[in-house]
C-alpha cells in the first residue's frame, strides 16, 4: 500500500503539488480563523444557584435556603458533587455535574430540582441561576471614572449601570458584566416617628403604600368603530422623588395623608459594603510619568465558554470607544486595567517564537548537513505542509489555538523534517550512485526505488513516536482535557509529515535532483564525514566492551530515575 502511495505521487506529480500548494494556501487562511485562547476548554459542567435573603444573618441563611437547596439537589441526575457557601443574605451553591454532559440540560435538572423546593423557602426569596461562564472567563477588568469630579459617583454608577453595562451585555461572547463602586442610586424614604404620631400610620402602612403604589394596572379595553380599540391602563410607576411625595399613605378623617406629609424624600446613595478604585498610568506630553488614582466604577466582564477571548475583547474595546462620545467630557473609561487577551497574546508570542526559532535551527543544521540548497528545500517543505494540515485537522474537530496545541507543534517542529531528511538523503545517494554506474536506470525509476527503501524505516519510527504520546489520551478531568491538545497536535503534525514524505518529497526530489549537475561530482559534506566517522568509532569501542558499556547505561538510568523522583511536582507552572 506504501508503495503504492509513492508510485501514485510520483505519475500524478503535477495534481501532488497542485494539491500541496492548495493545502498550504488554504490551510493557512483557515488557521488565521481559529478561535485564540490561554488554555484549552476547561470547562467541567458546572451550574451555581445564588439566592438573596436581605437582612438574614449567615446562620439564617445556611438554615433556611442552603440547607433545603443542598438537600434537593444531592442526587439529582449526573450530580458529582455540591458546594455551598452562605453569607449576610446571600446564598451560593455550585453543582457539578460530570465530564462531557450537556450544561444546558444540567442546568434544566437543577431548575427542576429547585422547583420541588421552593414551597420551604422563606416569602420573597427566589434562587437564581447564574449565567453560563468560562472557568478562565474573566476576560477583562474596567475602569471608569470622572476627572475632575463634575460626574458625581452617584451619577457614574448610573451610568455604568444603565448605559456601559447594557451596552457590553449585547456583545455576542460575554456571560456577565458586575459592576462594582460608585454610589447606587436610591429614592430614600426618611420617615418621621413624630409625623407618624401624630396622623396615626405605623411604620408597616407607610412600607405598604409605598410598595403597592409603584406598578401599573390594566383595565380592560374600549372598543371603537372598526378594527381598532383602545387600552386603557393606570400608569403608577414612580419616575421622580415628587410622584413618592404624592404617594397616599393613610385616609384620615376623609382626608388623604401623603408620603410627603409624614417622611422626607430624597435621591441618595444604597449604603456600601465596600468600593473600588482606578490606579491607571496617565500618558501625556505634559506628565509623561505621571500617575492617577482615586474612587472608580470598576465592570468585571465573564465570557461565555465558547467565545473567543480576543475577538470579544476587541468587539468590547471598539464598544467602549464608541460610548465614549455620549458620555460627559469629564467621565474616562480605562479599559487596560485587565485584559486577558494581553497575557494571551504574550503566550502566544513565546510559543510562535519558539516555533521561529526552532524552525531556523533546522534550516541551518539542516543545511550543514546536507550542504545543497535544493536538498533543504525540499527538507523543509514537511514543515509548512505538516503545519497547515494539523491546522485544517483543528478546524474540523472544533480544537482552539492555545498553548497547549502550539506547545504541541513546538515539541514536534524539530521531528517533522526527520521523514523527509532520510527520504532525501536515500534519493540523493542513489542518484549519484546511478549517475556513477555503467549503466545508469531513469531517474523516476532510481527515486521510486530509493523511497521505496526507506518506506519501512519511516513508517516504524513514525509509528514509535505516536505510541509514546497515545497514553496522553486516557487522561480524564481536567489532566485530559488539558494535556489531550498536546498530544492531538503532536501526533496530526507527525502523521502529517509521514504523509508528506511519502508524496511530496520524491516528487520534488525527482524535479529538483535527478537532472541536476552536481549529482555526478557531489561529495558528502565534511560535517556529515566527521559525524560518520566518530559514530564507526563509537559503534566499535561498544562492541569490543559491551559488558563496560551496559553497566555505565545501566548506572546512568539509575541515577536519572533517582534524580527525577526527587524533583517537585506540580499540575501547572507559574504564569507570573
Amino acid at each position: 500500500m506504501l508503495n503504492a502511495i509513492i508510485r501514485f505521487a510520483l505519475r500524478q506529480r503535477l495534481l501532488v503539488i497542485a494539491i500541496a500548494i492548495f493545502l498550504v494556501l488554504y490551510g493557512g487562511w483557515q488557521i488565521f480563523q481559529l478561535p485564540i485562547d490561554v488554555f484549552p476548554n476547561l470547562n467541567r459542567p458546572r451550574v451555581t444557584v445564588m439566592t438573596e435573603a436581605q437582612g438574614m444573618a449567615p446562620e439564617e441563611v445556611e438554615t433556611l435556603i442552603t440547607i433545603p437547596l443542598e438537600t434537593a439537589l444531592n442526587g439529582a441526575t449526573g450530580v458529582q458533587a455540591v458546594r455551598t457557601a452562605s453569607g449576610v443574605g446571600l446564598s451560593v451553591v455550585w453543582v457539578e455535574f460530570d465530564w462531557g454532559t450537556d450544561v444546558y440540560n444540567d442546568r434544566q435538572i437543577v431548575a427542576e430540582r429547585i422547583a420541588l423546593v421552593a414551597d420551604r423557602l422563606p416569602e420573597e426569596v427566589t434562587p437564581q441561576l447564574a449565567p453560563i461562564s468560562s472557568v478562565m472567563g474573566q476576560i477583562m477588568i474596567i475602569g471608569m471614572w470622572s476627572d475632575d469630579g463634575e460626574t458625581s459617583a452617584l451619577e457614574l454608577r448610573t451610568l455604568a449601570d444603565w448605559v456601559v453595562r447594557k451596552r457590553l451585555l449585547t456583545i455576542p461572547g460575554v456571560s456577565q458584566v458586575f459592576v462594582m463602586g460608585g454610589d447606587r442610586k436610591q429614592f430614600q424614604v426618611l420617615v418621621d416617628p413624630s409625623k407618624l404620631l401624630k396622623f396615626g400610620i405605623t411604620l408597616k402602612e407607610v412600607k405598604e403604600a409605598v410598595g403597592q403604589s409603584n406598578r401599573n394596572a390594566t383595565g380592560g379595553y374600549v372598543d371603537e368603530q372598526g378594527p381598532n380599540e383602545l387600552l386603557v391602563r393606570s400608569l403608577g410607576r414612580i419616575q421622580t422623588t415628587q410622584d413618592l411625595k404624592n404617594v397616599v399613605v393613610k385616609i384620615r378623617d376623609n382626608r388623604s395623608v401623603i408620603l410627603g406629609q409624614v417622611a422626607r424624600v430624597i435621591e441618595g446613595a444604597q449604603v456600601k459594603r465596600g468600593n473600588s478604585a482606578a490606579f491607571v498610568r496617565v500618558e501625556n506630553e505634559s506628565a509623561p510619568d505621571s500617575f492617577a488614582g482615586g474612587p472608580a466604577v470598576v465592570l468585571t466582564i465573564n465570557k461565555q465558554p465558547a467565545a473567543d477571548t480576543r475577538l470579544v475583547t476587541e468587539q468590547i474595546t471598539k464598544a467602549l470607544e464608541e460610548l465614549g462620545a455620549s458620555l460627559p467630557d469629564d467621565v474616562h473609561i480605562y479599559p487596560e486595567l485587565y485584559q486577558q487577551k494581553v497575557f494571551i497574546d504574550l503566550a502566544i508570542e513565546n510559543v510562535a517564537e519558539a516555533l521561529r526559532d526552532g524552525g531556523i535551527l533546522v534550516v541551518i543544521i539542516l543545511f550543514i548537513f546536507l550542504l545543497n540548497f535544493r536538498t533543504t528545500f525540499i527538507t523543509l517543505t514537511a514543515i509548512p505542509l505538516s503545519i497547515v494540515i494539523t491546522g485544517l485537522v483543528f478546524k474540523w474537530f472544533d480544537v482552539s489555538i492555545n498553548t497547549m496545541t502550539l506547545g504541541g507543534l513546538a515539541v514536534a517542529i524539530g521531528e517533522l523534517v526527520d521523514d523527509a531528511i532520510v527520504g532525501v538523503e536515500n534519493v540523493f545517494r542513489r542518484l549519484r550512485e546511478n549517475a556513477h554506474s555503467d549503466h545508469p536506470q531513469p531517474a523516476l525509476a532510481v527515486v521510486y526505488r530509493a523511497s521505496a527503501e526507506v518506506r519501512n524505516p519511516i513508517v516504524f519510527g513514525t509509528l514509535i513516536v505516536v505510541l509514546v504520546f497515545l497514553p496522553v489520551f486516557a487522561l480524564s478531568g481536567m489532566e485530559g482535557l488539558l494535556f489531550t491538545p498536546v498530544g492531538v497536535a503532536y501526533i496530526v503534525s507527525i502523521l502529517s509529515s509521514l504523509l508528506v514524505s511519502l508524496t511530496v518529497t520524491p516528487v520534488l526530489s525527482y524535479w529538483l535532483l535527478a537532472n541536476a549537475r552536481f549529482i555526478s561530482h557531489e561529495k558528502e559534506g565534511i560535517v556529515l564525514r566527521g559525524l560518520k566517522k566518530m559514530a564507526g568509532w563509537a559503534i566499535g569501542t561498544s562492541l569490543r566492551i559491551p559488558l563496560p558499556m551496559l553497566i555505565t547505561a545501566t548506572i546512568a538510568v539509575a541515577i536519572a530515575t533517582f534524580a527525577i523522583l526527587q524533583k517537585e511536582n506540580d499540575f501547572l507552572p507559574p504564569f507570573n
